[in-house]
């Protein structure tokens, strides 16, 4: 059972965060012509484009990439309490609450990933054809930090910095979980 719940959660995960990174790349203004972006809209394609008919973009939020990922998240909380719940019955707002929870947490990673990534590359390759984009997806989050820190010995600390924040919220949001969860129940 836990092997299955590995491989279902990874999967919607994936999807997940890809409808997620779709968003912000909209809400970016980024066109998906590199490799990310291709790769974001071949594997969502299929679920944001037919939820665009029902919940058009506003103010730039890119909303049916939004509700795509929280029914990826919603749909994960439902099959996990299915799963593990011993045949109690479903506590919607305990599934919300997850789904809400899942997508900060894959937010999270994702932003640490897309920082760890472009530091990566700024070191072996800083001419990947990946490279502007990512530095276009990192720079709302290093920017603040590459003000406050200065660069030591020509080295940038900011990744560093980002990366360790967010290990802090990740943190953070993993210890409220049950108490969340337990209020919604």
């Amino acid at each position: 059972m836990q092997t299955l719940w590995f491989l279902v959660k990874t999967v919607g995960g994936l999807l997940a965060t890809a409808c997620l990174l779709r968003a912000y790349m909209n809400w970016l203004g980024i066109v998906g012509r590199d490799p990310i972006g291709q790769f974001v809209i071949a594997v969502s394609d299929w679920i944001v484009r037919p939820l665009r008919r029902l919940v058009p973009a506003r103010r730039g939020i890119d909303w049916a990439s939004l509700l795509a990922a929280f029914v990826f998240a919603f749909g994960l909380g439902v099959i996990m309490m299915l799963m593990f719940g011993g045949g109690r019955t479903l506590p919607i707002g305990a599934v919300a609450i997850f789904a809400v929870v899942s997508l900060l947490e894959w937010a999270l990673y994702l932003v640490m990933g897309m920082v760890l990534l472009q530091a990566i590359l700024s070191w072996v390759n800083p001419h990947a054809p990946i490279a502007p984009t990512l530095q276009m997806l990192t720079h709302p989050f290093m920017a603040p930090v590459r003000r406050l820190i200065p660069l030591v010995g020509g080295i940038d600390l900011s990744p560093l910095v980002v990366i360790i924040a967010v290990q802090v919220l990740l943190s953070l949001v993993q210890q409220t979980v049950p108490s969340l969860i337990a209020l919604a129940s």
